[in-house]
């Protein structure tokens, strides 16, 4: 098994550019299940999820070709439906392939998703959706059978949360269904409007995307597609962090401020300069941090709880007292008992978690517990005096192309071992 190991304190300086989004690239893909032609993706990261996005693809039938962040896919001839329990156990956003392949083929078997342990993340709403649109679902030892023997066709959906994956899940159904589908209470977040372009681009008619009303009208067949995906936010507000914590000066490129403002927020709540100049930020860090009085994790475009982590780990040495708020998922918290290790002074109760900031950190032996939980550990290490050695490092791999190499050309002193 792989760790990093961080030679900690070091300041980082210089300029970067941050890769294609995970939460856009997974649905694109699955997307592509539904064209007839060609997809040709740029700005693909190297992410493990993203080999497992391809090995589903493959197996349904499709053609892949992969070179560097190119990815082409060819579904002309899918000659699958279902998908093996070992490739859905191993990403959450596997589900997302359950409404491309029944709008393709009007029938699809999955098993229930894996991915990061963050507590309950029922995908009722999503079969309930579909269900709607004139799918039967039938769960038989821990399979779901979905059929739309009549055919897919429009319907009024009302989302009484606006979740991301149901969003895209309806979406995906909906291009190729019979009619018009208007989605109600839609998530908004920028990977569902990069996923509507693409189909767009492919001969889907969809609208609304960015706003809380979605609106789709079905086609006959949808085309090829070449397509750029966006860039990671969360990536972004990672190496934001760990140049923030360590008294440095970046400059990140290949970014999205407007997708960004909830989390330029903090940075600046925290007493960062933060400069904006088209498609790349300079973070100049303070100092010492300043406390965020308090977070609040919500829907786009509030603050996103995939970077709940970064600012816990952000505010461990910062100048008073930070309270964060995590009001989308139950158990996000478990990466604090890892910063702990460090020296953190954070306690928990329900959703709340209260940071007293310290003057100084110590290196420590922990391990990653989910995605950003693994990247929260990585920025307490770096701001530590001493050696830290981050174990189950294939959380981090899941949403971050190669994290010691991104740092390294920004002058932290990480590398990546593999034991035995």
């Amino acid at each position: 098994m792989s760790e990093l190991v961080i030679n900690g304190g070091k300041k980082l300086s210089g300029e970067i550019c941050v890769q294609g989004a995970k939460n856009s690239v997974l649905p694109v893909l699955a997307a592509t299940v539904l064209c007839g032609g060609e997809c040709v993706i740029h700005n693909c990261p190297q992410l493990s999820d993203v080999e497992t996005s391809l090995k589903i693809l493959a197996h349904l039938g499709c053609g892949c070709k992969k070179d560097g962040d190119t990815v082409a896919v060819n579904a002309r001839d899918i000659s699958d439906y279902s998908i093996p329990d070992t490739l859905m156990r191993e990403m959450r956003s596997s589900v997302v392939f359950l409404g491309a392949v029944i709008g393709r083929t009007g029938k699809a078997v999955i098993s229930s998703p894996g991915g990061c342990e963050l507590g309950p993340r029922p995908i009722d709403l999503h079969l309930s959706s579909l269900n709607k649109m004139g799918v039967t679902v039938k769960e038989e030892h821990g399979y779901l059978n979905c059929t739309a023997e009549n055919g897919l066709h429009g319907a009024e959906i009302t989302l009484n949360f606006p979740s991301v994956g149901a969003t895209e899940n309806i979406i995906l159904a909906a291009v190729l269904a019979e009619g018009n589908t208007v989605i109600h209470g839609a998530a908004k977040e920028p990977e569902i409007s990069d996923l509507a372009d693409f189909l767009n681009s492919a001969g889907a008619r969809i609208n609304g995307c960015g706003s809380d009303t979605v609106r789709i009208r079905g086609v006959k067949t949808l085309g090829g597609a070449e397509h750029s995906i966006i860039p990671d936010r969360i990536v972004a507000a990672t190496y934001m962090a760990c140049a923030a914590v360590t008294g440095g000066n970046i400059t990140l490129k290949n970014v999205m401020p407007p997708h960004m403002a909830s989390i330029l927020w903090l940075f600046n709540e925290s007493g960062c300069k933060v400069n904006i100049n088209g498609k790349s930020i300079n973070l100049l860090s303070p100092q010492r941090l300043l406390r965020v009085p308090t977070v609040r994790s919500l829907v786009y475009p509030g603050f996103p709880t995939d970077a709940g982590p970064i600012a816990a780990a952000l505010l461990c040495k910062a100048d008073g007292t930070s309270v964060f708020v995590e009001n989308i998922f139950e158990n996000r918290f478990r990466y604090v008992d890892e910063l702990k290790r460090f020296g953190a002074k954070i306690k928990t109760e329900g959703k709340i978690a209260v940071i007293e900031g310290v003057t100084e950190l110590s290196a420590a032996d922990c391990k990653s517990t989910d995605l950003r939980g693994g990247a929260a550990l990585v920025i307490a290490g770096l701001q530590a005096d001493g050696l830290t050695r981050i174990s189950r490092i294939e959380h981090i791999d899941r949403g971050y192309e190669s994290i010691e190499r991104d740092l390294g050309v920004l002058g932290a002193h990480v590398r990546r071992e593999t034991g035995t």
